[in-house]
């Protein structure tokens, strides 16, 4: 299982898009704090591209045993659908793009004399899914409906000893995400996934005007019933740094 998928449901937190249009005035003004809590209007709305730099840890299990694992990560989100993802280790070199209805991924051994790039198509669910983390990293919490997505108020619910307000953001039956906020700040405390994943953000850093985490931590559950945390700490977060649409696409020496 290449790093890319261990990421996982990390990829799908960092800043949920979602359009609160039809929904309960509760809801519309746990949105709006949100997204003040992030900035305000004026910085999000700006936002055409992030690029996030640091490192990721986690542990891999392998027949020899539990080891400890960590990359360099690089992410670039870039409006209207387009990502980048670079997890890069000693032994290799993962990239993972999406080019608008189009992925893939390239994997480079290193260390190995002769060998050669692997590079596949991604799935019609991973694009999916990629589209939709593309499209939340570059909204925050507005604008789903707009793409067929729904978002639904489901109440408060206590989470820690903290009573929070409890939103579903739907992208599809497959890709759901829900999120509890803070009624007072707007703070994003908690995310969960159709899947049972539990991701929590800490810290903060600065970029054009916009707040974003400085550390994310994803648990998740695995077939086998044992438990996988992944801890992701940025170092440095830029704001519209736009790359051409090659940094994107396939590989022109890619067959297809």
């Amino acid at each position: 299982m290449t790093l890319f998928r261990r990421l996982g449901l990390f990829l799908c937190l960092m800043a949920a898009a979602a359009d609160v249009r039809g929904a309960d005035a509760e809801l519309d003004r746990v949105i709006a704090l949100a997204r003040e809590y992030l900035g305000g209007e004026a910085a999000l709305n700006a936002v055409r591209s992030v690029r996030f730099e640091g490192t990721m840890e986690t542990v891999e299990k392998t027949e020899s045993g539990l080891h400890p694992l960590r990359a360099t990560l690089r992410i670039h989100f870039q409006s209207p659908y387009r990502q980048r993802i670079e997890l890069e280790l000693p032994d290799r070199l993962e990239v993972t793009a999406l080019n608008d209805y189009e992925g893939w991924q390239r994997i480079e051994a290193r260390g190995e004399p002769g060998s050669r790039p692997r590079i596949t198509l991604l799935g019609k669910d991973q694009i999916r899914r990629l589209r939709a983390n593309t499209w939340e990293n570059l909204a925050f919490f507005r604008g789903l409906a707009e793409r067929g997505g729904r978002v639904d108020n489901l109440g408060l619910s206590e989470q820690d000893g903290r009573v929070l307000r409890k939103v579903a953001f739907a992208h599809a039956d497959t890709i759901i995400f829900y999120r509890y906020f803070d009624e007072r700040t707007g703070r994003l405390v908690l995310t969960e996934t159709e899947k049972g994943g539990r991701i929590r953000e800490e810290g903060e850093l600065w970029a054009a005007g916009v707040r974003f985490p400085s550390k994310i931590i994803t648990v998740n559950t695995l077939a086998d019933g044992s438990r996988r945390e992944v801890t992701v700490v940025f170092d440095r977060v830029v704001v519209n740094e736009l790359q051409p649409d090659s940094y994107f696409a396939l590989p022109p020496w890619t067959s297809r």
